[in-house]
């Protein structure tokens, strides 16, 4: 899993995909001329009512992985090829079978930290959506994720028809063990295939095959797997166009119903980022890699795909209902090594080394720890929260409410910083009926200090691909006008 994948578990927020930065530059030294008003001057004094409902989502992190991925920074916990738990390719639990007790303690801890948790919410509704990320959730015995649902279903309560996800990697199960935790609940398979191609799997120290690949598409769909979804890696060292549209198009041929496509972050302290420089041979130019995107972009929506967040398609009806928690900047509960919450406004993250957790449920259990985080909402952090995550979506950056919160003047200060963006096509201004709004109106509105533009502009959505590309530029300046 990439960073990029549910960027807010780990109070990160990557914006994808990388790209050119000479249009951004052009652009920039005529539209940072001017001092707006700040987000946190202007917001209202009822915007906190936005952020304090009690969460109805839930993330839990399953930190175990065979082995460390080349390109991963995230909390995990190697198990290696010879651990009990990796046995046979089932992974299945049988009564009497000894499970790996670095598995086992694991989640004792886990349910642990759940247990302690103790909202003051004056209404608890019923979690909606759970979503088992890691590492490898799929490493984990069927008995172990029983455990965990039921303690969350005891705590908070679990709907019965709510979207429960887990990421689950090739070579890790088999169609018994589908079936066994689709019995539990799990209605939603995230499959981490990243490329079908054998050489790049492996230089990417990827534990699994493009074998393996198949015929964890083929469990999927004998086991009857309704809500499936296939994620892709591009802008690999050494991966050519040809071999990119072969991924995308065998992925197409899978008929998932929703794909996640993912552009390489090489991070330090990583084995990529001790071997290689973004950019620089054998992994790609950022043009290269714009290519990669725009070719995902075309394959994808032209096989029926919704392009409905920037590294996000899925077919009517399937779009992750967990992770439109996070694009909506809604809050929700986490729990687990290295995981981040999103409750009251205020991102928590937890320790991401086993021994500082293990310390931090001690300390919860006793009530020497908070579980949500201390200290006043940051207004600034919230509205560049909602920019930011918006502007990943289709559906784009809401003035409005916006505007309710943080002040009309905010709303026309960013407008203006946008106006030549609209112009050039990048960026897309929508109505109330979502039917776009053209450039020279949009100019008109932004030059009238008596007109408030969100009564007439509902919607600043990027376009695809081409705003995508742009994505974190175009935030950056938002940024300038909400925390400058």
């Amino acid at each position: 899993m990439l960073k990029t994948t549910i960027s807010p578990i780990f109070s990160s927020f990557t914006c994808k995909p990388k790209t050119s930065r000479l249009i951004f530059q052009a652009f920039s030294k005529v539209v940072l001329q001017d001092t707006p008003p700040s987000a946190r001057r202007n917001a209202s004094t009822n915007l906190t009512t936005l952020h304090q409902g009690p969460p109805t989502s839930a993330y839990v992190h399953l930190p175990f992985c065979r082995k460390r991925c080349h390109y991963c920074d995230f909390p995990i916990l190697a198990l290696g090829t010879s651990s009990s738990s990796l046995t046979s390719p089932s992974n299945v639990y049988e009564e009497g079978k000894e499970d790996d007790p670095r598995i086992t303690n694991y989640v004792n801890l886990l349910v642990r930290e759940i247990q302690a948790t103790r909202t003051d919410f004056v209404t608890n509704p019923n979690l909606e959506t759970v979503f088992f990320g890691g590492g490898t959730p799929s490493l984990v015995p069927p008995k172990l994720v029983s455990l965990i649902l039921e303690t969350l279903s005891l705590n908070f309560g679990l709907s019965p028809d709510a979207e429960i996800s887990m990421e689950m990697d090739p070579g890790t199960f088999d169609g018994q063990k589908l079936k066994e935790l689709m019995k539990l609940g799990v209605n939603r398979v995230s499959l981490g295939v990243q490329a079908f191609q054998d050489e790049l799997l492996k230089a990417c120290g990827r534990a699994h095959g493009v074998s393996q690949v198949y015929e964890a598409i083929e469990f999927v769909k004998e086991c009857g797997v309704e809500n499936w979804s296939m994620d892709l890696i591009s802008s690999l060292p050494h991966q050519t166009l040809e071999m990119w549209e072969e991924s995308l198009r065998l992925a197409i041929e899978s008929q998932p119903n929703h794909v996640s496509v993912y552009d390489l972050q090489v991070e330090q302290g990583t084995k990529f980022g001790n071997l290689y420089t973004p950019g620089q041979s054998p992994l790609p130019s950022e043009t290269q890699s714009a290519e990669f995107y725009k070719t995902a972009s075309s394959m994808l929506r032209g096989a029926g795909y919704e392009h409905y967040e920037v590294s996000s398609y899925s077919k009517d009806g399937f779009k992750c209902k967990h992770n439109l928690i996070y694009w909506k900047n809604k809050p929700f509960y986490a729990f687990g090594l290295g995981s981040a919450s999103y409750v009251g406004g205020l991102r928590f993250s937890r320790p991401r080394k086993l021994k500082e957790y293990t310390n931090y449920v001690a300390d919860l259990e006793n009530g020497a720890a908070n579980w949500c985080g201390k200290g006043d909402v940051d207004l600034k952090d919230v509205a560049t929260d909602i920019v930011m995550l918006s502007f990943r979506t289709s559906e784009g950056f809401e003035l409005k409410e916006f505007g309710e919160a943080f002040g009309s003047k905010v709303v026309k200060s960013i407008c203006k910083v946008y106006e030549p963006y609209v112009e050039s096509g990048h960026i897309v201004c929508l109505d109330d009926m979502r039917s776009e709004v053209m450039s020279d109106e949009f100019k008109t509105y932004v030059a009238n200090d008596e007109v408030k533009i969100e009564d007439h502009v509902r919607y600043l959505r990027l376009k695809d691909p081409d705003g995508f590309l742009l994505s974190n530029e175009l935030i950056s300046l938002a940024f300038s006008v909400v925390a400058p």
